[in-house]
């Protein structure tokens, strides 16, 4: 009953089939992840301006080729113009990375997670980069490093990290329940403490610090791939202030599931208020909703994949029906009409003959009435190529989301969003003075009639990389928007209207001022 009534409360101004929006596709940016066995994971996408001009840049992992970092040169509404430049970004075995402004001084900074050392790089302006482990008290270890997350504990002046591990890889004939240590990195001082075990560890490939139950104390979830580990499953852990990190339990409520999970993507989609979790895996993804509301409030979840038709577990078109293989999954908006669509990474690991070697990547367009549609083949971006990580971004700041995909063993993939029927929309960026500038932790949120859309500002989640910046919000055919920031700290903003289509940044304490761009 709690699902079907969520379904009809999500209904926003759209149509009862969505409008498909018309990707094209431009020319790529050169860039390759490619390598052997330890490089079958990984693949991520950074999205984030390090130029201070509004335009999200890119990074954009190689494996055992150096990372590729593009500055993004597009002109507004334009076509996508991105320029590969040095920056101190370009290490080898990098397999994913994730902004964030770690030391909270107004530069975007950057984890690269590698095969090896994973490295803190500290932005300098105007895109470059120097590595900050030794400055930072950051020990950054010799595991295969799969899985990133990121928060600010309560009080604390530094942000508390998540580093996710793959498999022992020195045991390349024998892989099979050598995972290796998750660890958890605390603020100390300027920097980090000596890093904290997640044991048991499974292989992660994805981990988000999400507050689920809208305590003002997020937890960590953790999305683990059941091809190597034994005796595993997918977990949550409890991460509170001043104690040591623990698991959730059966009798709190967190069930078992194992998958081959390998991304996690976090939305309201209900309109509840609680976020649901999109987590990819082979041939059987799910997506979570809270299966109560009533307190005692428990991590207890129902798949509704099925019933809103979100399962994609088989290639949506061509003639190969073995099932898929997701990565990297990302919910937004790509047709403004005020509801999250939802897009998933799709490729064959390497040669594995039980899943399609031929599967497109699906573009789930939503209905008024929460279900989903596909459209990747109608609006452009069903590739066949083998792909891992990816950003929707609004990368030529016309209002409308474009798209960047990263290949293993073929180049990665731009694609521009041309439109077709859309909607209004809105830009916002969250500010506060002090640690975590960017409100990490906070929710932003939409109110439309009796209808609330909510934001979680998190870092983590997806498959190997992660995105700051601009927050993207369909309108449909408001030519307002109605928002307000609940900060970090819990404390809820006021209600303020800003009109459609542009830019906007809310400072914690000041008047919302509007991006005019160059």
């Amino acid at each position: 009953m709690r699902v079907l009534l969520s379904l009809l409360l999500s209904a926003g101004p759209a149509l009862a089939e969505p409008a498909i929006p018309r990707f094209v596709e431009e020319p790529g940016p050169g860039s390759t992840y490619a390598g052997g066995w330890e490089y079958m994971v990984g693949g991520g996408a950074a999205s984030f301006d390090c130029d201070a001009d509004g335009f999200a840049d890119l990074l954009l992992a190689g494996g055992e080729a150096p990372a590729r970092f593009l500055r993004n040169r597009s002109a507004r509404g334009g076509p996508l113009d991105f320029a590969a430049e040095p920056s101190g970004l370009e290490l080898t075995a990098v397999n994913g990375a994730y902004p964030l402004d770690v030391d909270s001084d107004g530069v975007m900074d950057l984890a690269l997670l590698r095969v090896g050392e994973t490295v803190l790089m500290r932005g300098l302006g105007d895109c470059r980069f120097a590595r900050a482990n030794e400055d930072w008290g950051f020990d950054g270890g010799d595991a295969w490093t799969t899985a990133f997350a990121a928060t600010w504990e309560v009080g604390a002046d530094w942000p508390t990290l998540a580093l996710g591990t793959y498999i022992d890889r020195t045991q390349e004939d024998f892989p099979w329940g050598s995972c290796t240590e998750n660890r958890l990195y605390r603020p100390a001082g300027k920097g980090f403490a000596a890093p904290l075990p997640l044991a048991p560890s499974y292989c992660a490939l994805s981990m988000l610090f999400t507050d689920w139950n809208r305590s003002g104390q997020p937890a960590l979830r953790v999305s683990n791939d059941r091809e190597y580990y034994k005796g595993g499953q997918e977990q949550l852990w409890h991460i509170a202030p001043g104690e040591a990190p623990r698991l959730y339990t059966e009798a709190e409520g967190w069930a078992r599931l194992r998958i081959w999970g390998m991304g996690i993507a976090s939305q309201d989609l209900t309109g509840d208020g609680y976020p649901e979790y999109f987590l990819t895996s082979m041939a059987d993804n799910k997506l979570q909703s809270l299966a109560a509301t009533d307190a005692p409030l428990l991590p207890r979840y129902d798949d509704i994949a099925f019933a809103r038709g979100a399962t994609a577990h088989r290639p949506p078109e061509g003639g190969d029906l073995r099932p898929s293989t997701a990565w990297h999954p990302e919910f937004a908006d790509v047709n403004n009409d005020g509801l999250s669509d939802l897009f998933i990474a799709k490729g064959n690991v390497s040669e594995m003959p039980d899943f399609a070697m031929e599967d497109p990547n699906n573009l789930l367009l939503q209905r008024p009435d929460g279900s989903f549609r596909e459209a990747a083949a109608e609006a452009g971006v069903a590739s066949l190529v083998t792909a891992r990580g990816a950003a929707l971004a609004d990368f030529n700041m016309d209002g409308l989301l474009d798209l960047a995909v990263v290949n293993r063993n073929a180049p990665a993939q731009l694609w521009r969003n041309a439109g077709g029927a859309t909607g209004h929309w809105i830009g916002v960026r969250p500010r506060q003075p002090g640690p975590n500038p960017d409100a990490v932790g906070g929710w932003l949120e939409l109110r439309q009639g009796e209808r609330i859309a909510r934001r979680e500002i998190t870092v983590g989640g997806g498959h190997a990389g992660g995105q700051t910046g601009w927050l993207h919000l369909g309108l449909g055919a408001g030519t307002e928007a109605e928002l307000r920031m609940i900060w970090p700290d819990g404390e809820a903003g006021e209600w303020q209207s800003l009109p459609a289509d542009g830019f906007w940044t809310l400072t914690r304490g000041a008047p919302p001022q509007q991006w005019r761009g160059r």
